[in-house]
């Protein structure tokens, strides 16, 4: 009992508005994945890298897809060494984005039940809810449930890297 109850806070608390800035889930509905990360500034640096892996026409696709999608903020904590290896080698920068999505669509209502959640990377993330913070492996969920036409985005404060293939 008490876990559901930790359950709907969460979920309630992932649909309070953060500082990060996003359209309105409702106006959102009808557009898809690529065309929110296109309209939301935030998300520039995940864009450019997801066109740079040939990986738009998926996120604009009907495929239901969850997008743990970081900020501009997540990707200027990684080194630029790394981002630098990554935006040389194709194969793995598609693998680490793949990495931030998950097949279906996941709400943060469901996201809270989870204790892990199999990415199209490969690899699970590990998913933990505790008081009212959603955390994805080490990234704070900052803003949940952007409803996108083909799927919904939670905004994340990290880059996930997936483990070693």
């Amino acid at each position: 009992m008490s876990r559901l109850i930790i359950a709907a806070l969460a979920a309630l608390a992932l649909a309070v508005p953060a500082a990060t800035a996003a359209p309105a889930d409702t106006a959102s509905s009808k557009k898809t994945i690529a065309a929110i990360a296109t309209e939301t500034p935030q998300l520039s640096t995940l864009l450019s890298l997801v066109k740079k892996a040939g990986l738009a026409d998926e996120l604009s696709g009907t495929m239901a897809l969850t997008v743990f999608a970081p900020t501009n903020a997540a990707f200027a904590k990684v080194p630029k060494s790394t981002l630098n290896a990554l935006a040389k080698n194709p194969a793995a920068l598609k693998r680490v984005l793949l990495y931030h999505v998950v097949a279906g669509k996941v709400p943060a209502a469901k996201v809270v039940t989870l204790r892990s959640a199999k990415t199209l990377a490969g690899p699970a993330v590990r998913i933990r809810v505790t008081g009212k913070t959603v955390r994805v492996n080490t990234s704070r969920v900052t803003k949940a449930d952007v409803l996108a036409s083909n799927g919904v985005v939670h905004v994340i404060d990290r880059v996930l890297i997936p483990p070693a293939a």
